[in-house]
């Protein structure tokens, strides 16, 4: 065994990357569903879940559990059996996959003697790379609906199908601005562009503050999200592509649309708002900003062991009371002079993933669902023409630079 690892160091390396992206995404995927129950209890002033551990933090593993134990009931008259199970599979599987070509920080790290970068892949074509593979997950869907012969299903498929073949088209429109001006193709290169010492001066958003536009609502139109989840409209298509799913694979499909979501988040924050640089100055008095890890997960063991003296149960108590001190040796390690400046690039790029997450659910707890002519024609007559617009003044500016002297 320790001859064929020798023998294969790469492989081996890709494999352990393999494994740790997809353990930490699938848990992300999880806390990512308990965090927006949170977010909307609060918006909509309930509790959320909050019996299933402290503050309902065990209620992922409770709900992962149930679905994975719960009876899988589907008709007998499928129109294809095989195509019916392979669905949800497909569509976590591409959802999953454009996670592998994301760099997470500029950083590296040491594995059997051997340094690697944050990411399971760089590949020099990162953006068309992820554009290509989310593309493809409308036939995960589709083919869902048709599989399961069922009215509702299939018009939940068609409409899914229109939908996201009609706001992929301005999504792809609204980041080429981006790739004109950064010159690659590259996430790892667009982001480095984006670097500087005054922070946030350097950041796309500002030159393609209308290509970012165009692309986070087309991004909200492409996981399905409200207020374009037409093709799962609950007062219209009971529950769209997937009313005849049930267990896990029925949960197969939230998962992909989470990990979408979580996708979606981390290409605005690479493409728009500088990866994982810090949007302040790295020098003079904002220096100190360099201190801001440390000071989160202190904020987080304060509230944790605050929780302690409050929390009536006594297992919430000590399970609180673990959480925080834990936390506080994490934020007295990551204080430490080399490891600050390595966890630098990764806090930051999480930072801007986790804000543009809240704002997927903040969008959803405010924002009624649009009819679906209304999707179509703010699609087509609206996005695509701002994002054609963007696309062409950018290319003239950009031949406008370099003709002067």
């Amino acid at each position: 065994m320790n001859e064929w690892i020798a023998a294969h160091p790469d492989l081996v390396l890709a494999l352990i990357k393999v494994v740790a992206v997809v353990f930490l995404l699938m848990t992300g995927i999880a806390y990512l569903a308990w965090f927006e129950r949170k977010v909307l209890a609060h918006i909509q002033s309930r509790w959320g879940p909050y019996r299933v551990g402290p503050h309902g933090l065990l209620q992922p593993l409770a709900d992962g559990l149930k679905f994975l134990f719960k009876e899988d009931i589907s008709q007998l008259n499928l129109t294809s059996p095989f195509i019916y199970g392979l669905a949800p599979f497909l569509a976590m599987t591409l959802a999953l996959l454009s996670i592998a070509v994301i760099p997470f920080g500029p950083a590296t790290i040491q594995v059997f003697g051997r340094s690697t970068g944050l990411y399971v892949a760089d590949i020099n074509i990162g953006v068309l790379f992820i554009l290509a593979v989310t593309s493809l997950g409308v036939y995960g869907i589709a083919l869902a609906g048709w599989s399961s012969n069922s009215k509702y299903p299939l018009l939940g498929s068609l409409r899914s199908a229109a939908q996201m073949v009609s706001y992929e088209l301005a999504l792809t429109f609204s980041v080429i601005g981006v790739l004109l001006q950064a010159g690659s193709l590259s996430l790892r290169q667009i982001v480095e562009e984006q670097g500087g010492t005054w922070g946030l001066a350097h950041w796309y958003i500002f030159p393609q503050i209308v290509g970012f536009t165009c692309f986070f609502i087309s991004a909200l139109a492409e996981t399905n999200r409200i207020p374009f989840d037409l093709p799962e409209a609950e007062t219209e298509l009971v529950a769209g592509f997937h009313t005849e799913y049930s267990s896990f694979r029925f949960a197969m499909f939230f998962l992909a649309e989470y990990a979408n979501m979580i996708t979606a988040s981390c290409l605005a924050t690479l493409l728009f708002f500088g990866g994982w640089h810090s949007p302040f100055p790295t020098t003079g008095a904002f220096a100190i900003t360099r201190y801001a890890p440390v000071a989160a997960l202190a904020v987080l063991a304060l509230v944790c062991l605050w929780d302690v003296l409050r929390l009536p149960r006594p297992l919430h108590r000590l399970v609180m009371l673990a959480l925080g001190l834990g936390l506080g040796g994490l934020a007295g390690l990551v204080a430490q002079p080399g490891v600050l400046e390595a966890v630098q690039g990764v806090f930051w790029f999480l930072a801007k993933v986790v804000t543009f997450l809240f704002v997927y659910v903040w969008i959803r707890g405010t924002l009624p669902r649009f009819r679906y002519d209304q999707l179509m024609a703010f699609g087509w007559k609206f996005l695509v023409p701002v994002a054609v617009a963007n696309l062409i003044v950018t290319g003239f500016v950009i031949a406008w630079r370099a003709s002067q002297p």
